[in-house]
């Protein structure tokens, strides 16, 4: 076991806004795995919007957390990066994670115009469309948390000023 302490971050945003393309290139950047918190929802049966929320409920979300923690924690015990994607539109999530991870963590907040969203979204192979990226948009941007980064300009270049906030190796 190393002694060198394990960090979690998380990248939030919209859907479209390039979280999972960011995600990928910093953990191919620090060496490290990033996990895609929509493929834990998908792949538990957990992406179901309730008709009253009109969205995906927090306690989903948190179920998906749960899914996800004993592993996070052995990683972050092993002195590694563990880095979150995810719409993150529920603050409480974000808490949730928090509490459960008592290590040190950086959380970004993605910025882009919902017309940037949807047109990002238009060019996936699996595209979610307006009207997803539109409902998404209103509900993530109803609050920020810990840094902004404005991805208005290149991923590449947000991903070097994510990188300008993480600790040096």
């Amino acid at each position: 076991m190393t002694n060198k302490s394990g960090y979690f971050i998380i990248i939030r945003g919209p859907l479209g806004c390039g979280k999972s393309t960011i995600a990928e290139k910093l953990a191919d950047i620090l060496h490290e795995e990033h996990i895609n918190m929509d493929m834990v929802l998908d792949d538990n049966d957990l992406d179901q919007t309730d008709p009253d929320e009109g969205c995906i409920p927090a306690k989903n979300f948190i179920t998906a957390n749960d899914i996800v923690l004993p592993e996070v924690k052995e990683k972050l015990q092993n002195g590694q990066i563990v880095i979150f994607d995810a719409c993150f539109y529920h603050k409480e999530v974000i808490e949730h994670l928090l509490q459960n991870l008592p290590y040190s963590h950086h959380v970004f907040t993605l910025k882009a115009s919902l017309i940037l969203c949807i047109e990002r979204d238009s060019k996936r192979n699996q595209t979610y469309g307006e009207g997803a990226a539109t409902a998404v948009y209103n509900l993530v941007t109803k609050f920020d948390y810990g840094t902004v980064i404005d991805i208005s300009k290149s991923l590449d270049e947000a991903v070097k000023e994510i990188v300008s906030y993480l600790p040096k190796a």
